[in-house]
Order: C-alpha cells, then structure tokens, then sequence
C-alpha cells in the first residue's frame, strides 16, 4: 500500500516465486482503494480466479476509509508482469497469506503507537508504504554476518499520527517450520520506527528501557 500491495508471503508457500512480493506498489498510486481501480488484470489471466478485494483493517491517512488489498486477478497480473510463473490455483493460498502479514505488520505498529497520542485524533493512519526485497537494513545485515537467515523482503511504511508523520521499518523473515503442520504459513516480523526522526530515536529509546 504505497498505496499498495508488495507482499512479505512465506516462502514455504511461494518457493517458485523468488524473494519478496510481486506486486509493484508504485502502480497502485492512483487506485484510491476502491473497487477495481489499480492495476487492471492483463487479458490472459484465467477467469476462475475472482475479482473481488478484501478490505483491511487499516485505515488510510486521507480519510477514505481502509486500504483494500488486491484480488486474485490482480494479484496473479502483478506476477505475470513480473515475469513469475504463478499458478492460478495457489492464489487462493498466496492471498490471504499476503494479507495476513500485512495485517500483522499493522499490528505491530499499533503496539508501537501504543501510548504516543494518536488515540486523540482517532489512532494512526497509514499514509503509504513501499517495499524492496533488495533493500537490506543494517539490521538485517549484522543479524545475516551472524550467521541467521537474511529476511526475505523489506518494507518502509509512512504512518500518521495527528499530523505528524512517523516513519517505520520492517523486516520479514520465514519463520520455522510447526512439525504438526509443515504446511502452515509461518513468519517473523521485525517492526520498528526508523531512527531518521527525533521521534524514532524517542520511541525506540523509550522501548529500549522499557518506559513505553
């Protein structure tokens, strides 16, 4: 949602289909989340898969609502344009999974929000977000010289909160196996505000010695 879809989904589930979402965000500047602008499905995309979008629980910064993410045919459009091979059967799979993670990175700004004051004018808002798998944070990278597993896309999200914009990053990771489950998806999401404000460096400072 930059205004968006790039999706953080789990390789287990999307193995053949490389590294970070194949949705380009900067096509969907104009979609307004609503009903099939955006990204229109190219001519070959098999007609079973559905066209209708599932709205998230995030609201958008310019009052219109919450961003919707994108359908089946979109989403399989945005793979072609990509030059993946997807298959139209997994994309009852690879959606929802893409939109669970994007629920749950929400998720995790909201704790951060948590006790910042944006609860006087109605709680956060997501102004836009973009995503580059190819994007390494320093993060990342020390935690990969170490010996742990590179995250397997990046996203940078702008939120508002009362007028004042807060930016954040995130790091998403395959998460390990459930044995009862294999088949599950699984992912780890390392959400935090970017130190390139006063008000970043505050929260994670805050954080850091536990006083928010």
């Amino acid at each position: 949602m930059s205004e968006p879809d790039k999706c953080p989904v789990n390789h287990a589930d999307m193995k053949s289909f490389g590294a970070g979402c194949p949705v380009d965000h900067s096509k969907w500047k104009d979609h307004g989340g609503n009903g099939g602008e955006g990204l229109p499905p190219l001519p070959d995309v098999p007609q079973q898969l559905s066209a209708e979008r599932e709205v998230s629980t995030i609201p958008r910064a310019d009052n219109k609502g919450n961003w919707v993410y994108p359908s089946e045919q979109q989403f399989f459009s945005a793979m072609k344009r990509k030059s993946h091979n997807p298959e139209a059967r997994d994309m009852s799979v690879v959606i929802p999974i893409h939109n669970a993670v994007n629920e749950r990175t929400w998720l995790g700004i909201l704790q951060w929000e948590n006790g910042w004051g944006g609860d006087k004018c109605g709680g956060p808002k997501l102004v836009k977000f973009e995503g580059d798998a190819s994007k390494w944070t320093p993060r990342a990278y020390m935690n990969y010289l170490l010996g742990n597993k590179p995250p397997f896309d990046r996203h940078d999200w702008v939120v508002d909160r009362c007028g004042k914009r807060i930016e954040y990053v995130i790091d998403y990771y395959a998460g390990a196996a459930n044995p009862a489950n294999p088949y599950a998806a699984s992912f780890y999401l390392d959400v935090r505000p970017k130190l390139n404000s006063l008000e970043g460096v505050k929260m994670r400072v805050c954080r850091f010695f536990g006083l928010a």
